[in-house]
């Protein structure tokens, strides 16, 4: 009987796609490397069908290339797709994750600014009224030390700016926002308790949408990336300054 794709083993696809792509990420499998699927085949006890359907998963994102009597070949960063949560997600994973953290901060600061300037300008009466609400529950939610509601509600107040934008392309962002804002929680650049500031600063950007004061809520939303940023580069360096002076009190 022959097996069907839907039917293919879900666990051994997504944990081989899993390896691949972290691998290619952390720089293990270099660009211009050449994947054998003899190889592959033998390495992580899969099937051929496995493989392919594996590889050609990668191959979507631009991380890998199948050329003609050569092989399936590793890509260079510039050609992944690097707006693709997955990719996102092995990029934090990786060596170079302060850089993408950045990278993907300063994009923010390009966007969401903006986001919420359009926000003040377009938002409906229940868009406003549902992001005042939940900054009070964002609010809360730090103020209890809660980082898992934190987290949570952070992740829809900053999706509700941008869909409140009512620019579709903005709105279509939200998961790129949403991978920066788990992974600097996940990889420990996030304070455990959110400074007061930024629980201010959410409150703000709510506040002034719902007032139609788009410039306070472009510099509110400003003030909140510009934070972040700071942040994570205050933690990155006190945790390897640690690891440097092991000895040292």
């Amino acid at each position: 009987m022959t097996i069907p794709k839907a039917a293919l083993s879900p666990d051994l696809h997504s944990s081989l796609v899993e390896n691949l792509g972290l691998a290619i990420a952390e720089g293990t499998l270099a660009p211009n490397s050449i994947l054998r699927l003899d190889e592959l085949e033998a390495q992580h006890k899969v099937s051929r069908s496995v493989i392919r359907e594996a590889t050609r998963v990668l191959s979507s994102m631009g991380m890998l290339e199948s050329r003609r009597r050569l092989g399936t070949v590793v890509q260079p960063e510039a050609s992944w797709n690097l707006y693709d949560p997955q990719v996102i997600r092995w990029r934090l994973a990786s060596a170079k994750r302060l850089e993408q953290l950045r990278a993907l901060n300063e994009l923010r600061g390009a966007i969401e600014p903006q986001a919420a300037r359009l926000a003040a300008e377009r938002a409906s009466l229940d868009e406003a009224s549902d992001l005042v609400s939940m900054a009070a529950r964002l609010w809360a939610a730090g103020q209890r030390g809660d980082q898992g509601e934190f987290l949570r509600l952070d992740i829809d107040f900053h999706a509700a700016v941008l869909n409140a934008s009512g620019n579709l392309m903005f709105s279509q962002l939200h998961n790129l926002v949403a991978e920066v804002l788990a992974g600097r929680t996940q990889h420990g650049l996030m304070p455990h308790l959110p400074d007061h500031e930024a629980l201010q600063l959410h409150v703000d950007v709510a506040s002034a949408i719902q007032r139609g004061e788009a410039a306070a809520a472009h510099a509110a939303m400003s003030r909140i990336v510009e934070q972040s940023t700071e942040e994570m580069g205050d933690i990155w360096s006190s945790s390897h300054a640690a690891e440097e002076t092991p000895g040292q009190p």
